[in-house]
């Protein structure tokens, strides 16, 4: 799913609320109520007014230079909106999580440098190669953040491992082979020990999913670092873009599992959205 782009009706509010620099108030605003004060006295000034108004909404509204600025003010909103959100995400995760995070995210910017250091290739390549790049730092910290939310949520400390479990399950196994057992005590064994396999049951569900998220984070290290290779290789960005977006589409898979461990573990967000920007140049420092 693509940003949505302003519509007619965006630039027309837009207009309405349009404000030039140094002035308080919108200028339209002060023309609305000029007329509708002078319609006080004679009602036709309403009609008049009403006419100015729709022509100077439609005019300003269908103005090209008007609905690029109105365009690029939505995009540096959703951008910032974007930033924040990828920011919330790794300001939750731990110290090793956010390292790795950062450097890959280091790798992608590189890739970037590489294919357009000092040549002036088409800006359509550019951003498909940074919208394929966001979208796997998306993606891979999307993997991280569900990774310590399973770690964290399962298979924590206080509530004892795999191993741990498993002994109590023997010991109840043992105690319940005693015939001189109470039919009472019996029956609150057995129920320890059916909790106890449910418990086993999901620490191990959660184990196998541990395996596939870190299998799938070192894939995308190494698909990230081939690209770079690649793009040092490469005389053609459009080759390089191209790669970027198999990897990504390679990566569909992943990010459906990702929104179905959401469901069990708490939905943070739509993968299936435009992922923040990346931008060429230094990384921003941890806060």
């Amino acid at each position: 799913m693509q940003r949505m782009k302003p519509g007619f009706w965006d630039y027309v509010k837009a207009a309405f609320n349009a404000r030039p620099a140094g002035m308080f108030v919108p200028p339209n605003w002060v023309g609305l109520g000029a007329f509708g004060l002078l319609g006080l006295a004679n009602p036709g000034f309403w009609v008049i007014g009403a006419g100015l108004e729709l022509g100077y909404l439609y005019t300003l509204g269908t103005n090209k230079r008007f609905q690029r600025t109105v365009d690029a003010n939505a995009l540096k909103k959703s951008q910032k909106s974007w930033i924040d959100r990828k920011n919330d995400l790794l300001g939750r995760l731990d110290g090793e999580s956010r390292a790795l995070y950062r450097r890959l995210e280091e790798r992608c910017q590189t890739i970037l440098s590489q294919s357009y250091g000092g040549t002036a290739a088409p800006s359509t390549s550019l951003k498909a190669q940074s919208d394929g790049l966001a979208r796997l730092l998306w993606i891979y910290l999307k993997l991280l953040f569900t990774r310590q939310q399973i770690r964290h949520g399962v298979l924590n400390e206080s509530s004892g491992d795999r191993e741990e479990i498993k002994q109590r399950i023997a010991d109840l196994e043992t105690k319940l082979k005693d015939e001189g057992l109470a039919e009472n005590l019996k029956k609150s064994l057995s129920g320890q020990m059916e909790i106890l396999q449910q418990r086993l049951t999901k620490r191990e569900e959660a184990q196998e999913k541990l395996d596939f998220l870190d299998a799938e984070l070192t894939r995308i290290e190494e698909q990230a670092e081939l690209i770079r290779e690649q793009a040092v290789l490469s005389t053609d960005p459009d080759s390089v873009s191209n790669r970027i977006d198999e990897v990504t589409a390679a990566l569909d898979g992943t990010a459906s599992w990702i929104q179905q461990q959401q469901k069990l573990y708490g939905a943070v967000e739509d993968l299936m959205v435009d992922a923040p920007p990346i931008s060429v140049g230094p990384v921003a420092e941890e806060a």
